[in-house]
């Protein structure tokens, strides 16, 4: 298998800085999204949501509701179509009487206008039999239990390699320190939105997703109909950071009221109402303990986690099994424990269980940096492991040293040291980052008309990533045209299998076939001396069977942080002065775009440790901070100096096209490299996000003037 199967063109684009094919489209508003998408006679739901944390319903009355003549339908679980069970009742909205979140959905009101559905939707009278809630993670609970797999690729929850207890007891150094991160939430700019529409028992579904196949797959069960009666399309997402991965409550609400109806239904989630319904980021305790000689060589690595999941499906963040891989250790352990809580279900955000994990691996190791009083660069360069830990595996590449050389001398860590600058302390920090490179099967059809114009169709999604662009790159190359040459469709479930955008395995995963398919082509129109068949010519192309003959390696990314924070000794305000980046993703297709994901996945780091925290109210059972006036996410102003490249990285052992993710890995050794530096200009170790002003302050020494 080679890189790019041939030699770029003059007219290749590959590796360049090119702006998105649909840029000018989102600009001028000519790009629908799933809420605009026009529908002759469509109503409009709005959904009513809980305001107990547990219970049952006792009662609930629509009269004043439907008092309303806008007012077509109210569904609730008296009056909702039946529901196939699946294993979660939070897709299976309105099925009986109990609630087991604050947040959940017990009707729909349909009308003819948003405002009228809305206005009917507070005159419904709905009384409760409450049970007491619990929202607060409490590690003696009963409730905590040990899961079999961790979410992720059903990795195991327990892993235990070497004799642990033996190797602790023979470093010279012990690090044992607690780390906690707290429940996040994603805030896309588009809220989740939907339009259903029916024609006989097919339903056509225009939904903010970040995987069209996988949401017809998981619909067409818990609707009672066969798959190919489901179609989903998302052609433009405003965002998704994970919290489109999968379909929730939403689209099922839109689809059961345009059933119950016969028109097309338009719902969409408020901002308020997306911090119940879109899951958030688990909360997480973590213990990290690290053995080493005085040399700084790790004998011993143990990362157990404790997270909370929910009482409608488990969900259990993969914390430790980036621990498992990172560095080389005589002998390792890692664990991870569950809570059920009366509390929406957790989710996917951006680098599931790996941004909170690494934060305390990150975390340790330079506190055994310093215990060690060894550089933090050079500890991880004497613990870079040979094989994957988890599997034996070589690596197909590694480019952490390198990331960590170049960002080094980019950032200028060789003159690093605490300085001030009148009352503000100044100090730097770095960690290391990395995410599995997953690849899953896709399909893919690619055709050239007679004029020699290129179209191509995979079920992919671009969820403001770029990837729309990259595959016509790819594709452009492959045919040596230029990119107003080749049109490539997405965000269509009738396109075929396709894994959805997330665990940054979109552009590797879709372009695989989407390739294939074109060198098919293109081999057989050269063997034709170069004629285009009458009518043009169409190949599909399926990457099941090519993936599973790929050689067993271990795959992934990897990237340094480096950051320099300024400090105030007397507030303990922290400023994030400047930040860089440099990753080690392989191929890189899109300059532009890339770098742009690489930065956004920093800046969101940056909101783990500084301002990032979603405040479970015990009383009521809900997130006390839901909107975006209390929950805070970073700004342009939050970071002064941001920064983010890579190294060149040349990887045959992946797919066709030699790409890595890099949706992920910038947000995954941020919030351990503010929290270093912070370290270095203050003396302050801090452990728990995120890093708040009274907690800097309340272990900072009086600073003379």
């Amino acid at each position: 298998m080679t890189t790019t199967g041939q030699q770029p063109t003059a007219r290749s684009t590959v590796g360049r800085s090119v702006e998105r094919i649909e840029g000018t489209a989102k600009v001028t508003g000519a790009a629908r999204y799933a809420f605009e998408v026009p529908a002759e006679g469509a109503l409009y739901g709005w959904l009513v949501t809980s305001t107990v944390a547990s219970g049952r319903i006792t009662a609930i009355n629509h009269t004043r509701a439907l008092a309303d003549p806008e007012v077509v339908a109210v569904l609730d679980h008296t009056t909702a179509p039946r529901l196939a069970e699946v294993g979660d009742t939070e897709l299976q909205i309105m099925q009986s009487d109990q609630v087991r979140f604050h947040g959940q959905v017990i009707a729909v009101v349909v009308a003819g206008s948003p405002e009228a559905a809305r206005e009917a939707a507070g005159r419904i009278d709905v009384t409760y039999e409450q049970r007491t809630h619990t929202v607060v993670l409490d590690g003696q609970s009963p409730d905590v239990y040990v899961p079999e797999l961790v979410n992720g690729l059903n990795e195991p929850a327990v892993t235990e390699d070497g004799d642990v207890d033996r190797e602790f007891g023979n470093s010279a150094v012990v690090v044992d320190g607690e780390y906690t991160t707290p429940p996040e939430h994603t805030a896309p700019l588009e809220p989740h939105a939907a339009l259903a529409r029916w024609d006989g028992g097919d339903l056509l579904l225009y939904y903010s997703d970040q995987g069209p196949y996988t949401t017809a797959e998981m619909l067409a069960p818990l609707l009672g109909i066969p798959r190919e009666r489901v179609r989903v399309v998302a052609e433009h997402i405003g965002g998704g950071f994970g919290s489109k991965f999968v379909p929730r409550a939403l689209p099922v609400a839109a689809a059961l009221a345009a059933r119950i109806v016969g028109r097309p239904v338009k719902a969409a989630l408020t901002r308020q109402q997306m911090f119940a319904l879109n899951g958030h980021r688990s909360e997480t305790r973590q213990r990290v303990r690290l053995g080493a000689d005085r040399d700084g060589r790790l004998r011993a690595l143990e990362h157990t986690a404790l997270m909370h999941t929910s009482r409608s499906m488990e969900f259990v963040e993969n914390t430790a099994t980036s621990s498992r891989m990172m560095y080389s250790s005589a002998a390792q352990r890692t664990l991870h424990r569950v809570g059920r809580l009366d509390i929406p279900t957790p989710s996917f955000m951006r680098t599931p269980g790996h941004a909170p994990g690494m934060f305390g691996l990150e975390t340790a190791m330079d506190e055994l940096a310093v215990r060690l009083g060894i550089d933090p660069i050079e500890l991880r360069r004497r613990n870079q492991p040979d094989v994957d830990a988890t599997n034996g595996l070589p690596f197909s590449s590694h480019g952490l040293l390198e990331c960590l050389r170049v960002g080094a001398q980019r950032f200028g860590w060789t003159d690093r040291a605490p300085y001030r600058r009148g009352r503000w302390l100044i100090g730097s920090g770095v960690a290391a980052s990395t995410h599995p490179d997953y690849t899953f099967p896709a399909k893919a059809t690619v055709r050239i008309d007679d004029d020699g114009r290129i179209s191509a169709r995979v079920a992919g999604s671009d969820i403001g990533t770029g990837a729309r662009t990259a595959l016509t790159q790819l594709v452009a190359e492959e045919f040596g045209l230029p990119v107003s040459q080749v049109d490539v469709r997405i965000g269509d479930s009738a396109f075929g299998v396709a894994p959805p955008a997330g665990g940054s395995a979109g552009t590797s995963s879709w372009s695989w076939p989407l390739l294939t398919a074109a060198r098919q082509i293109r081999e057989r129109i050269e063997a034709a001396g170069g004629a285009i068949p009458v009518g043009g010519l169409e190949v599909a192309a399926d990457s099941t069977d090519d993936l599973a003959k790929r050689p067993s390696l271990a795959r992934h990314t990897f990237g340094a942080q480096f950051a320099e924070v300024w400090v105030h000794a007397d507030t303990g305000e922290v400023r994030v002065e400047r930040l860089y980046g440099t990753f080690a993703a392989g191929r890189i297709i899109n300059a532009r775009t890339a770098r742009s994901q690489l930065l956004g996945g920093m800046v969101m780091g940056v909101g783990m440790a500084l301002t990032e925290i979603g405040e479970l109210d015990r009383e009521f059972g809900d997130f006390a901070n839901h909107d975006l006036a209390s929950y805070h996410i970073p700004s342009n102003a939050d970071v002064r100096d941001l920064r983010a490249d890579w190294i060149d990285e040349v990887d045959d052992q992946l797919n066709p096209a030699g790409v890595k993710g890099i949706g992920e890995v910038g947000i995954v050794g941020t919030a351990a490299a503010i929290g270093n530096a912070i370290h270095h200009a203050t003396g302050v170790r801090l452990r728990r996000l995120p890093f708040r002003i009274e907690d800097v302050r309340s272990g900072m020494r009086p600073t003379p003037a």
